[in-house]
């Protein structure tokens, strides 16, 4: 009779185990999926010819055309734990003038607000930098 009442209880258990577990993967996949479409992200090109600056404004994933340049920003973040935060996205982009454009970016790797000479973004004409990250 012990054996029973032992096996009942593991079985409840482990059903509310499970419960448990299902709840906090489905708010984790919530958060992620909300954090994506939520987020807006500045950034700031220079034209070095006519000397004119522009803000662009991009969700994660959107992609969009900028006179010769096409733009992509797949990820940012602000840090949390700072007095100054660092904002960093990962961004690419590609020049629509060079013939094998489908094959090279012009730039693709992580930029960073406060040090946009880290990781440069090298061009010609045109010079870009992330101004914000913005959760809506």
């Amino acid at each position: 009779m012990q054996i029973k009442k032992n096996i009942n209880l593991g079985i409840a258990n482990l059903l509310l185990l499970l419960v448990i577990f299902i709840n906090i993967s489905i708010s984790d996949a919530q958060d992620t999926s909300n954090d994506q479409y939520n987020v807006v992200v500045e950034i700031n090109v220079l034209d070095k010819v006519s000397s004119k600056n522009t803000i662009l404004k991009f969700n994660i994933g959107e992609e969009k055309k900028y006179q010769n340049l096409l733009i992509k920003v797949l990820k940012c973040e602000n840090s949390k734990f700072d007095d100054d935060p660092e904002i960093t996205a990962y961004i690419q982009v590609k020049d629509l003038n060079i013939s094998n454009n489908e094959k090279v970016f012009v730039f693709n790797g992580w930029t960073f607000s406060s040090s946009p000479t880290l990781n440069p973004f090298d061009h010609p004409v045109y010079d870009l930098w992330l101004s914000s990250c913005k959760i809506i």
